[in-house]
């Protein structure tokens, strides 16, 4: 059981964004975020979109730092990763 974060790459607002994750439920990946004060609406079916800012932080409280494809890699094997086409 490992939440993860990937670098903040992604634009938007006016901030870059990275993605949280979990590599074995949703339920750990709500638990943490809560703790975190990472908000509700941040989340994206089964990611949350984090900005960069709030990466040491979530760090220093245990998630994990992976490259994007390996944050990829790990929720598609989780079973947890929704895919584009269902996106809708």
């Amino acid at each position: 059981m490992t939440i993860l974060v990937d670098d903040p790459l992604w634009p938007a607002h006016g901030r870059l964004w990275a993605h949280l994750v979990s590599d074995d439920t949703l339920e750990e990946l709500h638990a943490f975020a809560r703790a975190h004060d990472v908000p509700a609406r941040a989340f994206d079916l089964d990611h949350y979109d984090v900005p960069e800012e709030i990466i040491p932080r979530l760090l220093t409280a245990g998630a994990q730092h992976v490259g994007g494809k390996e944050l990829v890699r790990r929720l598609i094997a989780s079973g947890l990763r929704v895919p584009a086409r269902d996106r809708r």
